[in-house]
């Protein structure tokens, strides 16, 4: 029996699993299928007070300092959870395990929102990417479209502005009024980045006799550009598939902490009404892991 079972090992997780070791809690972190979640992409963090690395380097700096007061990481990810507080919290893996935990801490963290046009599906992995860090390198000298206007789409055009040959960014608005300020003026200062406004895709098919694997980007308008890749960066939904339908989720899936019952508390990018931040993930993470806690100690 555990004291507190967290899932997900974002930065939410793993500060909850920090502060919960440090009160002598037996903690443990099911941490999905990677260590850091959606942090562990990110190349050079630079919005993390404090930090000037990688954010998969953060995460492991983050485990590192749980697992010293004590706290376990594994990772696999969970399929659902059973019981209640008093008799305990049963959290079944996707290995076949089984933990029984008093509190739960859920800070499953989000996943990036798939396109859903023709050819998107079946051309994932082959010319469509939801992960700039993770396939940028295979685009070096290349062309490549980057859907969305928020900050997470313009960091990933600049990130592959220093691999690719060119970078057209297609949003469906007029303007990036979502994108911090700073990256739009990064984004403008680059030649080989080209922002494509009032557009959208419709459709994504391979191109005809190409050696290359090169795709043909149709256009709602019907207008069509030949590119080596598609980027897509259009937003966020919330890990949280795994519980029961019971527990009431807001549009995006997240979960506001007053919804969940006794003994359940949520941190990070799957908490409601809350900016998607690692900043924010750190917040949130602290308030849960000190909750439980408190929790913790009224039962005894």
């Amino acid at each position: 029996m555990y004291d507190v079972i967290i899932l997900g090992s974002g930065p939410a997780g793993l500060t909850a699993a920090l502060y919960a070791a440090r009160a002598n809690k037996k903690t443990i972190v099911l941490g999905g299928d990677k260590l850091g979640g959606q942090t562990a992409g990110i190349a050079v963090l630079e919005n993390y007070p404090g930090w000037a690395g990688s954010g998969f380097e953060l995460a492991q700096f983050m485990k590192n300092q749980a697992e010293s007061f004590g706290a376990t990481v594994e990772f696999v990810s969970v399929k659902n959870i059973s019981g209640d507080a008093q008799s305990g919290f049963v959290v079944a893996c996707d290995n076949g395990a089984e933990y029984v935990g008093r509190t739960v801490i859920i800070a499953t963290g989000a996943s990036p929102r798939k396109l859903e046009i023709e050819g998107a599906r079946e051309f994932m992995g082959r010319g469509v990417s939801y992960c700039a860090t993770c396939d940028g390198f295979f685009y070096s000298g290349k062309t490549v479209i980057v859907m969305g206007g928020g900050n997470s789409a313009l960091n990933d055009a600049l990130y592959l502005a220093d691999l690719a040959k060119t970078v057209k960014i297609v949003y469906r608005k007029g303007a990036f009024t979502r994108a911090e300020a700073v990256l739009r003026e990064r984004v403008a200062a680059r030649d080989n980045i080209e922002c494509l406004f009032n557009t959208d895709l419709a459709k994504i098919a391979a191109k005809p006799d190409s050696e290359d694997g090169e795709l043909i980007v149709t256009t709602t308008d019907g207008a069509e550009m030949v590119v080596d890749g598609v980027f897509v960066a259009i937003g966020h939904e919330a890990n949280t598939d795994f519980l029961t339908e019971d527990i009431k989720r807001d549009a995006m899936g997240r979960l506001a902490p007053d919804a969940l019952p006794d003994g359940m508390f949520v941190a990070g990018d799957v908490h409601s009404d809350i900016k998607m931040q690692i900043a924010t993930a750190v917040g949130t993470g602290c308030t849960a892991g000190m909750d439980a806690i408190a929790f913790l100690n009224k039962q005894q």
